[in-house]
């Protein structure tokens, strides 16, 4: 295949705007500059806030321009019948009455959370195939437990259900369906205040602040974790849960400024969660931490690397990454996002050795997300751009299925 260049999704979009070079760099506050230097393919990539900038500019999701899919109509002709599904999940007809069940005989609420981390498992390795295989079923099920039983059964219901949805909401962000994303995730809330745990209404902010990013509304995004925040530590984070909640909203938080261009006030918020997340190796580790929001040394760290590549900022990138052990309860998501960035840095820096053997290492950990990330080939694009092209450069762009 060819992947489609950042360059020629701008031309697209732009030209469907009815716009011109200069109008889109007066709207989006870009200079004309990179504008044609990505329409001519001379540049084939830009940084995060660049990319926010522009899809402003032409009024588009930020997902329009990641290559993430593109959001299509929704019709059984032309969406998979697997996300068909999902979406019938995750959204039930108006018109459909939930049934209300005597008993629940036969669906144990600790199979089915056992079920459910199996879920983000797979989600966290890139399964995104069998995990929307496995959702319109968990839902339902999820869905019949929260309705059945006393009260407090139905509240451990309710948070199982609300998890569910929140798992089905971040695939559907990475999907490129914000969409779907934002209405499951709106029943991810409902479910979440009618349950037995207090934490799961901030999870599910630090998800719906995602789906506002992804969407290129930065101010709503960290507006709306700084408050999940906010509540989670009026009443003294305590437990290691508490903690990780509390710091993957602070996290969210910064991540929206930076991108939306305050790199130092991201950069304050960071250091503060990595402080706090020093507190986390003196407290008993969560019953099951795939159940709760990513937050450690390691995580802040992999975000403060990410943060600075995206600011044009190589060297610090390298130097935050240098050293750095990832604890083993990081997920491959994570550590992905790691060996990306470290080989944009070094490419970056014109070291195009090192950039590819980041990408090696990152072919051997985990393939499957290495084809899912369109920074994997403009790393490469650029790459073959250079004056050099190192071993293995070419083994790692037939591994994307790029053409010579």
């Amino acid at each position: 295949m060819v992947a489609e260049h950042l360059g020629d999704r701008v031309v697209r979009l732009r030209r469907l705007g009815g716009q011109t070079q200069e109008g889109l760099a007066a709207r989006s506050g870009v200079s004309v500059d990179v504008v044609r230097k990505l329409e001519q393919r001379r540049k084939h990539s830009a940084r995060l806030p660049t990319l926010h900038a522009l899809a402003r500019g032409l009024g588009v999701e930020v997902t329009a321009l990641l290559g993430d899919p593109p959001g299509v109509p929704s019709t059984g002709e032309v969406e998979s019948p697997q996300l068909v599904a999902l979406r019938r999940a995750m959204t039930p007809p108006m018109f459909s009455v939930p049934p209300v069940p005597e008993s629940v005989a036969g669906l144990s609420s600790d199979a089915l959370r056992a079920e459910l981390a199996e879920g983000w498992t797979l989600y966290h390795g890139a399964g995104f195939d069998r995990v929307m295989e496995l959702l319109p079923d968990l839902i339902a099920r999820t869905r019949l437990v929260s309705a059945a039983g006393d009260v407090d059964q139905r509240a451990e219901g309710q948070a199982l259900l609300g998890k569910t949805l929140q798992l089905a909401g971040h695939l559907a962000i990475r999907l490129g369906k914000t969409d779907i994303a934002l209405a499951g995730l709106e029943r991810a809330m409902t479910a979440a205040e009618a349950s037995s745990d207090p934490l799961l209404p901030p999870m599910i902010c630090n998800s719906v602040a995602w789906a506002y990013q992804r969407q290129n509304r930065l101010a709503d995004a960290s507006e709306l974790a700084l408050r999940a925040a906010d509540s989670v530590q009026r009443g003294g984070p305590e437990s290691a849960t508490e903690w990780r909640v509390w710091g993957g909203l602070l996290m969210s938080a910064a991540t929206s400024a930076a991108r939306a261009g305050d790199y130092d006030q991201a950069t304050d918020m960071m250091t503060t969660a990595e402080r706090a997340a020093g507190r986390l190796s003196r407290l008993p580790a969560p019953t099951d931490g795939r159940l709760v929001s990513v937050f450690s040394r390691s995580s802040v760290r992999i975000e403060r690397v990410r943060l600075a590549v995206q600011h044009g900022r190589p060297e610090e990138a390298l130097t935050l990454a240098r050293g750095m052990r990832v604890s083993g309860s990081t997920p491959p998501s994570w550590r992905t996002w790691l060996l990306l960035d470290v080989a944009r840095a070094r490419a970056d820096l014109g070291d195009a050795v090192g950039a590819v053997r980041a990408l090696e290492s990152l072919r051997r950990f985990a393939p499957e997300w290495m084809r899912h990330h369109t920074l994997a080939v403009s790393i490469v694009l650029d790459l073959r751009a250079g004056p050099s092209h190192p071993p293995g450069l070419r083994r790692i762009a037939d591994f994307l299925g790029l053409d010579a």
